[in-house]
């Protein structure tokens, strides 16, 4: 069996996606990493391609024919890494406000301590976020606690987006009834694992606000976070 796969969805990230694999690879542990990228007119599926020849074995590429949201770039890399059977399963933002070098100590959590689901937590010790206004911590930080109090979990960054699976989490979730598709997808997949009563435990993590490219956060995203909330609680209830 393979071990660890990182998942990196991409949509223009070309000043970043060449420094990001390579700080994975330089790790003292060995990760592949999968970029699903959304045809990205910086050609940043290029740049990977370019990679692929330095590793061949290591470097994956899946180019998707447009823009279709976060989740279902993340599922199309569950499924991809599921049929070639990798036993941890990471999610990663290309951006460098996830630390690579804390992929190992959320792959230690499942691999060593019998954890289902890390979560590279900015929230578990206080408030661990660098170059984020104040009106984004009290946004992101609200809606944690918002997400908590509908849904019951015991998580206090709901909304993370550095994250290690078991492939049995993935393996136990029915893509195909997933709802969301922007930040809403990160408390919808937790929600699944909590209801299924996984174990889950948050790493605590030091999140460093993107220096280059663009945020893809939207109101829309937001909204779908807020109202989709609701309706994903009254759904569990309801079944």
């Amino acid at each position: 069996m393979k071990d660890a796969i990182v998942i990196i969805p991409t949509y223009n990230e070309i000043e970043n996606i060449e420094a990001i694999v390579e700080a994975v690879f330089n790790l003292p542990k060995s990760f592949d990493i999968l970029v699903v990228d959304d045809n990205s007119p910086d050609l940043t599926a290029h740049k990977i391609k370019q990679l692929q020849d330095k590793y061949t074995e290591q470097l994956h590429l899946e180019v998707r024919q447009k823009k279709s949201g976060l989740g279902t770039a993340y599922i199309h890399g569950f499924k991809w890494c599921l049929e070639r059977d990798y036993n941890f399963i990471f999610e990663m933002d290309a951006d460098f406000s996830h630390n690579p070098k804390d992929l190992i100590k959320l792959y230690n959590a499942c691999a060593k301590n019998n954890v289902d689901l890390a979560i590279g937590s900015r929230y578990v010790k206080g408030v661990n976020v660098v170059n984020w206004p104040l009106s984004r911590v009290i946004l992101s930080y609200g809606a944690s606690i918002y997400v908590r109090l509908i849904t019951g979990m015991k998580i206090k960054d709901t909304t993370a987006g550095f994250i290690c699976y078991k492939k049995e989490v993935l393996e136990a979730i029915d893509f195909d009834h997933i709802k969301f598709i922007g930040y809403a997808f990160q408390i919808e997949m937790k929600f699944k694992a909590y209801l299924k009563k996984f174990k889950i435990k948050e790493i605590p993590v030091i999140f460093t606000d993107r220096t280059k490219g663009e945020s893809k956060l939207s109101s829309s995203i937001i909204s779908e976070a807020i109202f989709g909330v609701i309706k994903m609680k009254l759904i569990s209830i309801f079944k």
